[in-house]
C-alpha cells in the first residue's frame, strides 16, 4: 500500500532550503555592502559578529521564504487553471500523478547549496530546477490529455509567467523612474 501523502512535505523543506541557501548568499552580499558604506562598525558595537550574521540570515531566509512561497502559490494556480481549461480528468489523477516532482525541486534546493557564494550559480540552479519540474510535468500531463491540450496547457502556463513578469517589470521600471523624478538633483 503506498501512502499518497508521502511527498507533502517536500515542498515545505524545499522553500526552506532554497530560502537558506539565497540568505546566506544575501547576508555574505550585505555585509560587504555594510563595510563598504561604512554602517558595520556602527552595528558592531551592538551586534557581534556572529550575532549580526544569524539576525541578518533570519530577515532574508524569511524574506525569500516569503518570495519562494508565494512563487509556489501562484504557480500551483496557473497550472490548475489550465488543468481546468485544457484536461479532460475528472477523476483529479492528473494532481496526483505530478506528485513526484516534489523531488526535483527537493534535490534542486540541496543541490543549491553549491552555489550559496555565486547568485548567477543560485539563480541558474533554481531555473533548472524549475525547467526540469515543468518538463516532467508536461510528461505527466500528457499521458492523461490530448496533444491539443498539453500544447494549449503549454502555451497557458508560459504566456501567463510571461506576462506576469513582465508586469512586475514594469511596474519596478515606472516606480525607479518615479523616484528618481522626485530627486531634486535629478
Amino acid at each position: 500500500m503506498k501512502n499518497p501523502y508521502l511527498y507533502g512535505y517536500l515542498p515545505l523543506f524545499t522553500i526552506v532550503l532554497f530560502s537558506f541557501s539565497f540568505g546566506i548568499f544575501a547576508v555574505s552580499e550585505s555585509l560587504q555592502l555594510f563595510h563598504t558604506i561604512g554602517v558595520y562598525d556602527g552595528m558592531h558595537e551592538f551586534l557581534s559578529d556572529l550575532e549580526l550574521r544569524f539576525v541578518l540570515l533570519i530577515v532574508f531566509a524569511l524574506l525569500f521564504f516569503m518570495l519562494f512561497s508565494a512563487l509556489k502559490l501562484i504557480g500551483e494556480t496557473i497550472h490548475e487553471l489550465g488543468m481546468l481549461f485544457f484536461s479532460k480528468d475528472k477523476e483529479g489523477q492528473t494532481i496526483h500523478a505530478a506528485r513526484g516532482g516534489y523531488v526535483i525541486f527537493f534535490f534542486g534546493a540541496f543541490a543549491s547549496v553549491i552555489g550559496i557564494q555565486s547568485l548567477p550559480i543560485l539563480v541558474a540552479i533554481f531555473l533548472i530546477t524549475v525547467f526540469c519540474y515543468f518538463i516532467y510535468n508536461v510528461y505527466k500531463m500528457s499521458q492523461y490529455m490530448s496533444m491539443t491540450g498539453v500544447i494549449g496547457l503549454i502555451f497557458f502556463e508560459v504566456l501567463t509567467w510571461f506576462l506576469l513578469l513582465a508586469l512586475v517589470i514594469y511596474a519596478i521600471v515606472k516606480l525607479y523612474n518615479g523616484i528618481l523624478a522626485s530627486l531634486p538633483f535629478a
